[in-house]
């Protein structure tokens, strides 16, 4: 509908859709949902948003009930409703039913707060039994060449050998005890390889290493090449900044309290638009008082004792 709008020096197009409230939010950040809501609202082709009878004019209350259902259907907007939406939305006055935005407020920064990975290492049964479990260290007992009987029985039976001489190696280095430092550990187990004389493969030495290691808040941080602090991929979380609210300042109040060793990673920073109705009319119900709940308890206390006592009698 909005490809065939006129352009303004054509006299323009003014265009309603009327359809359920998921394409207000629905998708995050980056999302095809929230890049058409992007686009929209940046061009400035968003007017207004009429939230109809049970499901930005709140017109949620403007209705009559229905003499007859016409399936799931109880709510209809009779004339005089549909005289007073118009009025609301014409004279377009902050309200009780009437909430007016920038542009901006309908969209946010969605930030990439990424934690130090931190790990010990170290060489026990258990972790032993996951580098046997790895694949790297599992196709190394098997052959490509199907066809050839005899080649294939050769390089089965060198792989084995060589993961026979890889454990040994690694189980070498277990009298060590815990090394909570990835770059000595990674030392000490390259020196291992060097004196059994094996040549392990990046990748197998890479599965092997993880397999030997645990995530631990007490261990050093391992760092890339650049001295820079690696994330952890199993602490990576995400949160949603207002446009207009400064990100650093955002993340200075609301996460680093929490977890002081944070980061943004702002490479993986996303805009994303999304139309939360709720929020903008919520209206705080205060719950029923504790008297009222308490008294409402004993009364139906009451009733079970009641019926027990019929049932015993």
């Amino acid at each position: 509908m909005i490809t065939k709008m006129k352009d303004p020096e054509e006299g323009g197009t003014r265009l309603a859709i009327v359809f359920n409230g998921s394409p207000l939010f629905t998708g995050g950040a980056g999302s095809g949902e929230s890049e058409i809501r992007r686009w929209i609202v940046e061009n400035d082709w968003l007017e207004g948003i009429v939230a109809l009878p049970d499901q930005l004019i709140d017109a949620r209350t403007f209705f009559k009930k229905m003499r007859k259902s016409l399936g799931q259907k109880r709510h209809e907007i009779c004339e005089d409703q549909r005289a007073e939406i118009t009025r609301l939305y014409g004279e377009i006055n902050k309200n009780e039913y009437v909430k007016i935005f920038d542009n901006e407020d309908l969209g946010y920064r969605r930030i990439t707060v990424e934690r130090p990975l931190k790990l010990n290492f170290t060489v026990t049964d258990e972790r032993l039994m996951r580098v046997r479990e790895t694949k790297q260290f599992l196709n190394l007992a098997t052959s490509k060449k199907r066809k050839d009987k005899e080649k294939a029985e050769s390089e089965i039976a060198e792989g084995k050998k060589l993961q026979e001489a890889i454990l040994s190696a690694v189980n070498d280095l277990s009298g060590m005890g815990v090394v909570k430092n990835r770059d000595h550990f990674v030392k000490l187990l390259k020196e291992a390889f060097r004196e059994a004389g094996i040549k392990v493969p990046a990748s197998l030495f890479k599965a092997i290493l993880m397999a030997l290691a645990e995530r631990d808040e007490t261990a050093d941080i391992c760092t890339d090449s650049k001295g820079n602090p690696e994330p952890d991929p199993e602490l990576r979380d995400y949160e949603n900044v207002p446009l207009k609210e400064d990100v650093q300042a955002y993340f200075e109040r609301e996460v680093l309290p929490h977890v002081p060793d944070a980061w943004i990673d702002y490479s993986k920073t996303r805009i994303g638009y999304e139309i939360n109705f709720n929020r903008y009319f919520y209206k705080y119900i205060p719950p029923r008082p504790l008297e009222e709940i308490e008294a409402d308890l004993k009364k139906i206390e009451q009733e079970i004792a009641d019926m027990l006592s019929e049932v015993t009698e």
